[in-house]
């Protein structure tokens, strides 16, 4: 397709004259497309640290040696996988497929704040207004079978993930696309709806892979979503060497992956095999490590990590445990309440249910922070009193917000002794008699029309012991609630969190370098509140807080974008959305002492979790290596 341009027509008075006669002026000519400016990296606001042709990145090791087998374990809760497809709702994806098969055009640097440099994509041009980008892809780029990758594949890779059989987590952020148009075979243009630079990340850290996935003898496409046996056909450093029954996947190196010698990639995927097993259960699989079925894993629960990551290997070296510190900023983890259920409509019901939760008790090993934020560990955290940026945008909603929002910033309810919990309960008790809940005879809260207080948590696995409910539990107990556990497995339990079909569930929400506009209006965006599937796990439906996630996404300077998110951050925090729990800056690990790694630490990463989890650099399984046995050649 022709790219458009814009055509000036010729000013009424300026005609041609010709000898002897008057001839009409000749059709004007098109006027030039303007320039490209071209560019090998982007960045949300300043400029890249990497110049172009540079030759890697500082946090890793370009020659570090290439070998071993790298064996770990389900990263998350997935305990089985059934198909292959990791863009669609149903079903489970395996662990690693983001991660090891698939690429983005773009990659996103792990050592400055959101900044992305060239893979697919050799370059890119974004609009100085910001209205499209784009892409001109590398010459080198292939397919893990040898296929030239041209624009349309990148074409159809958007299309299927915004299309309506692709799962929500990646057709909701692309939403800001308005069309993606194939100008020749190696050159890509997105315009958009919003003009932002999160939109430009968006495309640009989109997953490609071939449009031959899916293709019919007939040159029709399967239905994206009925796509599950069929491997992806992809360009990253891996590919499948085995699939063993849902609960073992193999990724063995391409020898020959077209951008091993790109500076983006060098001195990375430094394993011949990476080796997925899974584990039903969090014991087991704490035994599989001591016995070395895998080699490393980040640790996500106190009691694990001080009780149970102990013994001989450890006290010998064999095995290791370090909490490596990051500059990632860290999302809410909380126990998000469903506000589609009458119960918990009321503000000052969900205020009392976040002051009977005792964060001291449950935190007694010290492991973790308390969260206060949306946007944890981070400068975009709200801090003391609004500024004037962050009032402009509050003051046009004062009346639907808490008085709150307006004071100082959120600071979740503390206990450092019996009596503080104590004064928390009483408070509580107050806020729910004012919201109509009174004291029966037998103990329970009730509501005007006899209906007992009562909710119930739902969770994939054993939650049942976990010491944090049951706290909770008994806390509530003294004030007349009835709080319950279900556990249910991993399947039914994602089918009811898509179906929106639950009380209460914890949500660890995303980490980031700078927020993301549109993942965050995911999270808290009005329009995702009823679409299954979504992220608004809560059923936020706030005008407030869409006009902060609108100043986000249209804030052209750094300063205006800090405002618009520390505005968000107090609006969530003080609608009480949910009861923070925890979060950490720093990675707990441990591993078996047989690696080494990068003398420099980045400082955005993660441990394991793929990038369709998690989109920050997973540093330790994508940059270390094998300990040498011999002396290198």
């Amino acid at each position: 397709m022709r790219r458009r341009v814009d055509v000036k027509l010729a000013p009424a008075w300026l005609t041609v004259v010709a000898a002897c006669a008057f001839a009409a002026p000749p059709p004007a000519s098109p006027a030039p497309a303007a320039p490209l400016n071209w560019s090998h990296s982007f960045a949300a606001y300043g400029n890249a640290k990497y110049a172009p042709g540079f030759d890697h990145f500082d946090y890793v090791n370009p020659a570090a040696p290439k070998g071993g087998t790298l064996y770990l374990r389900n990263p998350d809760r997935r305990t089985s996988f059934d198909k292959f497809n990791t863009f669609t709702l149903l079903g489970n994806a395996p662990a690693g497929m983001g991660m090891f098969m698939t690429e983005a055009l773009m990659l996103l640097s792990a050592d400055e704040p959101r900044t992305m440099y060239g893979l697919l994509a050799e370059s890119l041009a974004v609009a100085p207004d910001l209205s499209s980008a784009t892409f001109r892809l590398n010459p080198l780029a292939r397919f893990s079978n040898g296929d030239a990758l041209t624009a349309a594949d990148v074409k159809y890779s958007f299309d299927a993930q915004t299309g309506p059989y692709a799962h929500p987590y990646y057709s909701g952020p692309l939403a800001t696309v308005a069309s993606a148009t194939v100008l020749d075979a190696r050159t890509i243009r997105f315009d958009f709806k919003e003009r932002s630079a999160d939109a430009v990340f968006k495309v640009g850290l989109m997953f490609i892979f071939s449009h031959t996935w899916g293709l019919k003898p007939d040159g029709t496409h399967t239905r994206f979503d009925e796509i599950r046996d069929e491997q992806p056909l992809t360009t990253g450093p891996y590919t499948i060497a085995l699939a063993d029954s849902g609960r073992r996947i193999e990724f063995k190196r391409n020898p020959n992956y077209w951008a091993r010698d790109l500076p983006e990639r060098r001195g990375m995927f430094n394993f011949e095999r990476i080796v997925y097993r899974y584990y039903q259960d969090e014991d087991v699989a704490t035994e599989a490590l001591k016995a070395g079925e895998f080699d490393v894993t980040r640790v996500y629960g106190a009691r694990v990590w001080v009780r149970q990551m102990t013994g001989p290997k450890w006290a010998s070296g064999e095995i290791v445990k370090r909490r490596l510190t990051f500059g990632t900023g860290q999302g809410l983890q909380s126990y998000n309440f469903n506000m589609r259920r009458p119960l918990f409509q009321d503000i000052r019901v969900r205020e009392a249910l976040a002051l009977a939760y005792d964060f001291e008790q449950t935190n007694r090993y010290g492991l973790f922070k308390r969260a206060n934020s949306a946007f944890n560990n981070s400068e975009y955290a709200a801090v003391g009193l609004p500024s004037a940026g962050e009032l402009r945008l509050l003051e046009p909603f004062r009346s639907s917000l808490p008085p709150a929002v307006f004071g100082p910033a959120f600071v979740a309810p503390r206990n450092p002794d019996a009596a503080a919990l104590r004064s928390h309960l009483l408070k509580a008790r107050s806020l729910l008699q004012a919201a109509g809940w009174q004291l029966g005879a037998d103990g329970q809260l009730r509501n005007a029309k006899g209906e007992a207080f009562e909710f119930e948590y739902l969770a994939p696995g054993d939650s049942v012991n976990d010491a944090r409910l049951k706290a909770w539990a008994q806390n509530l107990a003294k004030i007349g609630i009835r709080f319950t556990v279900r556990n249910v497995d991993y399947a039914l339990y994602d089918t009811r969190l898509q179906g929106f079909n639950f009380d209460v569930v914890t949500i660890a929400e995303g980490s980031f370098t700078q927020p993301s506009s549109a993942e965050f209006t995911t999270l808290y965006g009005s329009k995702a509140a009823m679409e299954p599937g979504s992220n608004n796990i809560r059923g936020v439906q706030s005008a407030a807080a869409d006009h902060a996630l609108a100043a986000m996404t249209a804030a052209t300077t750094f300063e205006a974008f800090v405002d618009a998110c520390r505005a968000l951050d107090r609006i969530v925090m003080w609608s009480h959305w949910q009861v923070p729990e925890l979060y950490q800056d720093n990675e707990p690990i441990t591993y078996w002492n047989k690696f080494e790694m990068p003398a420099v630490m980045p400082r955005f990463f993660t441990t394991d979790l793929a990038p369709d989890v998690d989109p920050q650099l997973p540093w330790p399984i994508t940059t270390w290596w094998m300990k040498q046995t011999a002396p290198r050649p």
